[in-house]
């Protein structure tokens, strides 16, 4: 049982002399130095700027992340959208349901992932060459665009969409989205229409040109197409 007074001791005792939890220091470690790369870039951020935004000890920093790819690795992992949702269109793909997959795909770009500071990060991580790009590219980008590109191929071999090329095809699609949102946060080109309106639109245009026309469809998939009848002469 909790007495009045271990209660008045805990509330009473300063703030650096509270216990704070391994895993919350750790996650304000990540969100301080991926703020300042962003705000700065890679080259521009010192280590104790981190510490000292984080409150922490730059002793503390690389006892949590020994080196820098670990860190850079836990920001991707805290920041990157691509985890979340490629767990969130794996279950419709499996069900072929394909409008559905593109929709949770727009719904997420267009609604605001990535987020403009990851946005930043990324965009000073390319200028700059660092390491960090890099690793979102093999380690998420790639990942999530094999994916999409295998549904894609996968698709197509069962006659459900066009025969195209399926990296392209998924790099078109994304291709929309992406810039969509690099005008939306970088220029604050806002369009009137809603964000459900606007990824509707992303996804009727990537729908209308990979599906088969159903009668075209199921043509191709009894593989009985008809062939044009020969005209015989009449005999006179």
């Amino acid at each position: 049982m909790v007495s009045e007074y271990s209660l008045y001791w805990s509330s009473a005792m300063p703030p650096s002399q509270k216990r704070i939890p391994g895993q919350v220091r750790k996650a304000t470690i990540i969100r301080s130095a991926a703020s300042l790369f962003a705000e700065k870039g890679f080259s521009g951020t010192k280590t104790r700027e981190i510490a000292a935004r984080a409150g922490v000890s730059e002793a503390l920093i690389f006892k949590h992340f020994p080196s820098k790819e670990d860190l850079y690795a836990a920001i991707l992992a805290e920041e990157s959208p691509v985890p979340a949702l490629l767990y969130s269109v794996k279950n419709l793909a499996d069900k072929r349901q394909d409008a559905e997959v593109f929709q949770v795909i727009a719904n997420t770009i267009v609604g605001g992932a990535p987020d403009q500071e990851l946005i930043r990060l990324i965009f000073f991580s390319a200028l700059e060459g660092h390491e960090l790009s890099d690793m979102f590219l093999q380690n998420h980008i790639r990942v999530f665009y094999d994916f999409l590109a295998g549904y894609i191929q996968q698709r197509i071999d069962e006659g459900a969409f066009q025969p195209v090329q399926p990296l392209i095809a998924a790099r078109a699609f994304m291709g929309m989205l992406i810039y969509h949102r690099l005008l939306t946060v970088l220029f604050h080109a806002q369009l009137p229409q809603t964000a459900e309106d606007i990824s509707r639109t992303f996804v009727n245009i990537m729908m209308n040109g990979l599906k088969i026309p159903s009668l075209k469809r199921q043509a191709r998939m009894s593989g009985q197409t008809r062939k044009p009848r020969k005209r015989t002469a009449r005999k006179s």
